[in-house]
């Protein structure tokens, strides 16, 4: 990894930015990669604690990110244009506040130079989770905790 200039986030919009400082704002939550259901009728979001079976549930990071779409071809693409129409997107995300012009948070390990602080912080899929090997019926995993 190259050296990332210093607060690059708070000079650059989302889409001025390298790939390499695209993905150094991703705080390493993993709450993207939980299951979610939408209801057909209203559209409304709900979701689980479920998550998708190449998340690290210890890191909070994709086992296999490269070829993620090799084992799960519906993991979506997180692009700056792709922002604008996601709305699942948990509150605490990075690309999300930056988008909405807010600061990072301050558990996010570029403010803090910690990786696990999103972990410390609680903010993380972190000891919460199942496996979607091991789930069933994601119906009995909604969850009540605002992502």
């Amino acid at each position: 990894m190259g050296a990332l200039a210093d607060r690059f986030w708070e000079t650059k919009r989302l889409d001025e930015m390298s790939r390499e400082e695209w993905e150094a704002v991703c705080d390493g939550c993993g709450k993207c990669c939980l299951h979610k259901l939408e209801d057909d009728v209203t559209g409304e979001i709900y979701p689980t604690n479920v998550a998708c079976r190449l998340l690290d549930r210890r890191t909070g990071r994709c086992k296999d990110y490269r070829h993620r779409h090799a084992y799960v071809p519906e993991c979506v693409r997180l692009t700056p244009r792709a922002l604008a129409t996601i709305d699942w997107l948990p509150v605490t995300c990075a690309y999300r506040l930056l988008a909405n012009g807010e600061k990072l948070r301050d558990w996010h390990y570029l403010i803090s130079g910690d990786p696990d602080s999103v972990h410390k912080a609680g903010i993380s899929v972190k000891g919460w989770t199942v496996s979607e090997d091991e789930a069933g019926d994601l119906e009995h995993h909604i969850v009540e905790r605002e992502l």
